[in-house]
Formats: structure tokens, C-alpha cells, sequence
């Protein structure tokens, strides 16, 4: 008995030995991450003046917080904090975030060891919210940097950066990765395929760095949801993935500019009603509701209700994934795309083409009644059931509404059908387009709308 009591407790002593030893592990872990990606942490700061009216000073210091410089009252100097990462020591190069140094007059970049240099831009990309600094200095220290799409949701990940004031620089937070792929959290104009994060990060972190307990770099943080007025963390923060960053630095620094790839196809969601009407057993791809003549999605067959499933062997799973997948693929190339069209898959081969500098501009030039505010689409089942329509009549259906247009201050709205423009009939979107280019008088043009089984004019101004 006593032989087994001595066993026992050999055992306990020698679990909680165990215990402690990987506790203290765990702990050395995060301490030699810290030591090795911190010399590679900077702190930005950034400088501007901004010339202003004498009777417009008091308010704007007041809600800006600007001091005013002493020897010339109309000039007010601003001041910003961000952070920044080397990732190429032997040429100075710095990733930060585009909003840490947009716009400014100097930008200065303090080193772990207390140094200070001033910065230049490479280049940068506000779509992305990227930029690329580079500083002339000896005895730098460049992090390394990691597969983002290796990462799993609930990994550990340490965040590294100057929260609210410099004298709290190379301040180091840790936590988990709460989510992959979070889009629309900043604009939907954006290329956004944020990791979501649980890491304390604040205003002055934007620019800094995100690593896995490898001490690589996974990522760039960006933003944080606080959830109300406050600007301090509430457990939710954004950092874009190093598989975008180094795709969108590497273009900066050898073009001065980002590449991305263009389809030419206005997407949207895909809801409950959508898919329903579809016939899909899924929620996830892109639904066309647009393609742009002669564009790459128009040279390759694909039309307005195709939905895509896939795009070069990858899932997707909604429209701004679609988005950036397209968008980060080479130009030229041809690629696999994977639809479902009348409930029926194939694959569709589309060579893609150079996102032009204004792509909305696409759609515009070749559809005239974009100037109206309004997006339309020949009538077919799935339409008619999701606005529960008749099954009888000729037209096209109102699927988008600019409501800055005059079209939706008239009263149009989506849903509606378009069954005449001026004194012709509508059969579809074609003769839409046709009619809209052709029946204007004195840049006025003639609808006969539908709705409900009532019907009503409505004249309405294009602009040209």
C-alpha cells in the first residue's frame, strides 16, 4: 500500500513538473518572437502643414487638435503616428499602411535602437491601403515572411507596434486569429481580405506587424471595430494577409504601381431568394448582374446571371472573394471558370485582361442607361420569382438603382418593369440599350414603367 501511495504521488510530482515545463516553454516561445521581430518594428511619424484662414482657426484647432506654430498664425502643423515593418534591409524598404502616410510633408522613421531617418515613398496603393517606405541606413534588420494562407482560425499570433504615442514604441500585444477573409470592413471599393484578430491593437499600430510563433510576418495591421465613438480596442482588429502584401509591395517597387487582374462583370451577393430562384444547393459564389462589352468576361461567353462558382480551381465564396482572387491573378493568362448557368455547370476559359484605371467607366461607355441611375436585365424565371412578377410580358426588370439619380428621386425602383421607352417597345436589354441611345429628344427621354400590373410614364434627364 504504501509502495503504491509513493507511486502515486512520483506521478503527481512528476505531472506537475511537466505542467510547469511547458507553461514556461510556452512563455519562452513569446519572448523569442518578441526579441527576434522587434528590431525589425519602426515607428513612423508623420508631419504636415496646412495653410488656413485666419477666421476659420479656432474651430478647426479646437476639433483637429492642430497647434499653432508661433511665427505664422495661418500654418498648422499636423502630426500622425503609425508603425511599419523592414522587409528588405539591404535596400531600406518599409511596408506601413497607405493612411499612415498619405498626403504628408515628411515622414520620419525611429529605429528599436533610438535612430531616426527620414522617408521616402516607393510607392503606394490606396485600394489596398499599402505602402512601401525606404530610408538609407546601415545595420538594419528585415523580418521574415510567412505564408498567410497556411493560417488557421484559433492560432496564436503576436502583434507588434506604437499604440497612441511613440514612447510606447515596439509595444507587444498577443492573441488568436478569430477569423480568415473578412471583407467590406473598410470600403467596398476596397481589396480587402482582412485576418481577423483578438490582439490588442489601437491607433499608432496601423503599419505594424502581425507574426505567427515562428516570428514570421502574417500579416499588417490595419484596423480595429471599436464598436461605437472610442478609438481605443475592443478585442476586434484587421491586418491584411502577407500573401496581398507581398504580391501588392513587390508591383510598387518594380512598376511604381499595383498590376491586378480585370474580368469585366459587375457581382453580387448571393441570398436565400437568389438562390432559390437559381436552383443553387449553395449561398457561396458570385452572381453577374453585369458584363462589360468586349471585356474579358464578354470575349468568353459569360453573361448577366451566370453564377461562378470557381475561378482557377478556387472556391469562391462570395463577391469580394471573387474580387480579390481575379484581382491578384496575372493579366494575359487564361484562366478556368467554373459557373452554373440555366442549373446546368461547365467551364468557361477566359484570358484576363489589365484592370484599367477607371473600370466602371467599362460599363458606362457602352450602356447609356448607366446615365439614367439604373441597371436592367432581361426578364427570365429566376427574375420573375424573386420579384414575384407575372409570368406574361415583354420588358426588362430594374436589378440595380443609383438612388443619387434622378431615376430614383422620380420613383423608379428596383423591380420595376421597363416596357416602353418613348413610343417603341421594350424586348430586352439590348433594345433597352438601343432604345435609350435613339429615343432621347433634347436630352429627355420617355419610360413606360410597370409595377404591381400598373403602369406609369416617367420622363427623365440624361446627362451626356
Amino acid at each position: 500500500m504504501r509502495k503504491n501511495i509513493i507511486i502515486i504521488f512520483s506521478i503527481i510530482l512528476s505531472i506537475g513538473f511537466s505542467q510547469k515545463s511547458i507553461v514556461h516553454q510556452f512563455s519562452k516561445t513569446f519572448a523569442d518572437v518578441a526579441e527576434k521581430v522587434n528590431p525589425a518594428v519602426v515607428t513612423i511619424s508623420t508631419d504636415k502643414v496646412i495653410k488656413m484662414d485666419r477666421f476659420n482657426q479656432y474651430p478647426f484647432n479646437q476639433f483637429f487638435g492642430w497647434d499653432r506654430s508661433p511665427d505664422q498664425q495661418q500654418e498648422y502643423r499636423t502630426k500622425a503616428l503609425g508603425s511599419g515593418v523592414i522587409v528588405d534591409a539591404s535596400k531600406g524598404y518599409i511596408i506601413t499602411n497607405n493612411h499612415v502616410v498619405n498626403d504628408m510633408d515628411k515622414i520620419s522613421v525611429k529605429l528599436m535602437d533610438k535612430r531616426i531617418f527620414e522617408a521616402t515613398i516607393v510607392g503606394s496603393d490606396p485600394k489596398s491601403d499599402l505602402a512601401v517606405l525606404q530610408i538609407e541606413a546601415d545595420d538594419l534588420t528585415q523580418v521574415d515572411i510567412g505564408n498567410s494562407d497556411n493560417l488557421r482560425v484559433g492560432e496564436w499570433v503576436i502583434a507588434i507596434g506604437s499604440p497612441f504615442t511613440d514612447n510606447l514604441s515596439h509595444t507587444v500585444t498577443a492573441g488568436i486569429i478569430s477569423a480568415m477573409g473578412r471583407s467590406d470592413i473598410i470600403s467596398r471599393e476596397n481589396y480587402e481580405d482582412f485576418i481577423q484578430i483578438d490582439a490588442a491593437i489601437n491607433p499608432g499600430n496601423s503599419g505594424g506587424a502581425l507574426v505567427n510563433l515562428n516570428g514570421e510576418l502574417i500579416g499588417i495591421n490595419t484596423a480595429i471595430a471599436t464598436g461605437g465613438y472610442e478609438r481605443s480596442n475592443r478585442g476586434v482588429g484587421f491586418a491584411i494577409p502577407t500573401n496581398m502584401v507581398y504580391k501588392v509591395m513587390n508591383d510598387l517597387i518594380d512598376r511604381g504601381y499595383v498590376v491586378r487582374g480585370w474580368l469585366g462583370v459587375a457581382i453580387q451577393e448571393i441570398d436565400d431568394s437568389y438562390a432559390k430562384a437559381l436552383g443553387l444547393d449553395t449561398r457561396d459564389g458570385a452572381l453577374i448582374s453585369n458584363v462589360a462589352n468586349s471585356s474579358p468576361a464578354d470575349n468568353a461567353g459569360l453573361i448577366t446571371g451566370d453564377v461562378i462558382l470557381e475561378f482557377n480551381d478556387v472556391s469562391i465564396n462570395n463577391s469580394s472573394h471573387l474580387k480579390n482572387v481575379v484581382s491578384s491573378s496575372e493579366p494575359g493568362k487564361r484562366y478556368k471558370v467554373d459557373i452554373i448557368r440555366d442549373g446546368r455547370r461547365k467551364s468557361i476559359y477566359v484570358k484576363l485582361g489589365e484592370l484599367p484605371n477607371e473600370p466602371q467607366m467599362a460599363f458606362m461607355s457602352t450602356d447609356k442607361s448607366s446615365t439614367l441611375g439604373i441597371t436592367v436585365q432581361d426578364l427570365n424565371s429566376s427574375l420573375r420569382k424573386h420579384y414575384n412578377l407575372s409570368t406574361n410580358g415583354d420588358g426588362v426588370v430594374v436589378t440595380e438603382m443609383d438612388k443619387d439619380s434622378e431615376a430614383y428621386r422620380s420613383g423608379i425602383r428596383e423591380g420595376d418593369i421597363i416596357i416602353r421607352v418613348g413610343t417603341n417597345n421594350v424586348r430586352n436589354s439590348n433594345d433597352f440599350k438601343d432604345l435609350i441611345r435613339t429615343s432621347s429628344r433634347k436630352n429627355t427621354v420617355l419610360l413606360l414603367v410597370k409595377r404591381n400590373e400598373v403602369s406609369r410614364f416617367y420622363a427623365l434627364e440624361i446627362d451626356n
